[in-house]
């Protein structure tokens, strides 16, 4: 429960300093330089295609998965590095 209060704690803070959305905003932008997102929906397109019944929940869990596997490492560097970055300066 402690690592839950903790995260919650540091999640307040980051969006009402803004930096988690200045944090997001890093994210959609890398993504979308590396073309990321484009490939991305249309993987999304064409699972929803190829489903016998498309159901939206079953559709976001395939993709979540898919998603989160397929952030190339460096971005995913980059933005841990960022919040460890705001973690630090809110630990001093």
């Amino acid at each position: 429960m402690a690592a839950d209060s903790t995260y919650a704690h540091i999640h307040r803070r980051m969006v009402e300093s803004g930096e988690w959305d200045r944090i997001f905003a890093a994210l959609v932008a890398r993504l979308n330089e590396i073309g990321w997102m484009d490939e991305f929906k249309l993987s999304a397109k064409e699972q929803a295609r190829n489903m016998s019944t498309t159901r939206f929940k079953d559709l976001l869990t395939e993709l979540e998965d898919q998603g989160h596997s397929s952030v190339p490492l460096a971005v995913k560097k980059e933005i841990t590095n960022m919040i460890k970055t705001f973690v630090e300066k809110q630990v001093d």
